[in-house]
């Protein structure tokens, strides 16, 4: 039966096999609630007989029904003998029933476990604070990585960085550098004027005495 039959529809059933004496409905040990089972007494055995022969196999609360015979109730046979408490039946089955509480006690447990796994994971996930990536310049094309930021065409924070360590470094190494940056001059833009006390390697000896003539 379906765990939501109740007592009055089951009467109603089977009254029409013959006049009812007891109706015991099966419990579930541990919830104290049907779990698909109950107990039919009559007065008669005919009409016990009538109810396995008539009764059994027809549709009750959408569902159909078995009957057997039963040697007798005895208190304490009201409870379902299965480790979770209702029918040993419902232990191990594997399809899922609505009428009879959905999936089977060893795969709702098996699903429960599952569950707690996963929200588990996604609670440990969700104490933590997400690091946020670090913040690099431009690529090869300029291009910007990370999040935030002044990295616009690549050059990011560099030049500023790299005034910085000048500054640091003292005045001697940002004259050195400014020598360095100004050999590298093309040749269409403008030389200082050569200090004649000093010769440099491209002048040849023609030219010293031009310059000697010239201030004499």
């Amino acid at each position: 039966m379906s765990f939501y039959t109740t007592e009055e529809q089951v009467y109603e059933l089977f009254t029409r096999a013959g006049e009812i004496k007891k109706i015991v409905m099966g419990l579930d040990k541990n919830g104290k609630t049907p779990c698909g089972f109950c107990f039919i007494m009559y007065y008669s055995r005919e009409d016990a007989e009538d109810s396995v022969k008539y009764i059994s196999g027809t549709i009750l609360d959408d569902r159909p029904i078995r009957v057997d015979f039963d040697w007798g109730f005895q208190e304490g046979r009201q409870w379902g003998r299965g480790r979770s408490g209702g029918q040993v039946r419902d232990e191990y089955r594997t399809d899922y029933d609505p009428g009879r509480g959905g999936y089977g006690k060893l795969v709702q447990k098996e699903l429960e476990a599952q569950r707690q796994l996963v929200d588990y994971g996604a609670g440990s996930l969700g104490s933590f604070q997400p690091i946020l990536a670090p913040t690099y310049g431009g690529g090869r094309h300029g291009g910007n990585y990370g999040h935030g930021g002044n990295n616009r065409h690549g050059r990011g924070d560099f030049p500023r960085k790299r005034q910085r360590e000048d500054d640091r470094r003292g005045p001697d190494f940002t004259r050195r550098k400014s020598d360095f940056v100004y050999r590298r001059n093309p040749d269409n833009e403008p030389r200082p004027e050569k200090n004649p006390r000093f010769r440099e390697s491209g002048d040849s000896d023609d030219d010293e005495d031009d310059d000697r003539k010239g201030s004499t």
